[in-house]
């Protein structure tokens, strides 16, 4: 079995050592170190690799957010779930922007870490449930604006009839791989359709898919 190698950076041992111990009962996982500060973060991606990078915004020496910009300089690019204590809107657009993938708070860490990794891995954005409320709410509330596309605009004309199915299903929080099975499709082929939506309706994830689809009247 082909492991999911995972980073775990974050400034207190004790919450270090609860991943690792939650995580050490995942045959398909495999922690391969951690960091304690960013800078030796930077220092560990300078000369090893890891498929998942759990990192915590708030560090010593150099920050989260400084790490995820640096990490664009490597030629191998971890996928990054951040944690932190705050889940403020604000700066989960700011970490998606610069490149993470993932976004928990750590008083909910625990619970949902096992499936954040695997679905990160598996090219999936995540955000445990009250994160993606807060997410909605916010995309919600700028969809309503004077500039909010109705199913009569342009970009709604433009989506093929197999989109629209992928967009709806991505409403209905499918993933990737129940897509696939539900509409007889390679894997592949759901990430090119889904990939197209961001690009065809101008949103920046699958959270503006979803809200486009709840606005629209499609689900």
């Amino acid at each position: 079995m082909e492991k999911i190698k995972v980073h775990i950076a974050d400034d207190h041992q004790i919450l270090i050592d609860g991943i690792i111990a939650v995580l050490s009962s995942e045959k398909n996982i495999e922690v391969v170190g951690y960091s304690l500060n960013g800078e030796d973060v930077l220092n560990w991606f300078a000369a090893n690799e890891a498929d998942v990078l759990i990192l915590d915004i708030n560090m010593p020496k150099v920050d989260g957010i400084a790490v995820l910009q640096n990490l664009i300089d490597f030629d191998f690019q971890p996928k990054v779930i951040v944690l932190s204590s705050y889940d403020d809107v604000k700066l989960i657009k700011e970490v998606l922007k610069i490149g993470a993938v993932g976004f928990l708070a750590k008083k909910c860490a625990g619970e949902n870490i096992v499936e954040a990794i695997n679905k990160v891995y598996k090219g999936e954005q995540y955000f445990e449930k009250s994160i993606q409320q807060k997410l909605l709410n916010t995309f919600t509330t700028q969809s309503s604006s004077k500039n909010a596309v109705s199913q009569d605009g342009p970009f709604f004309s433009s989506l093929t009839p197999r989109e629209l199915e992928v967009l709806q299903l991505i409403a209905r929080q499918y993933n990737t791989k129940e897509i696939s099975t539900e509409l007889h499709i390679s894997v592949n082929t759901v990430e090119t359709h889904r990939k197209n939506l961001i690009s065809k309706l101008n949103v920046k994830n699958v959270v503006g898919l979803a809200v486009y689809a709840f606005k629209n009247n499609l689900v």
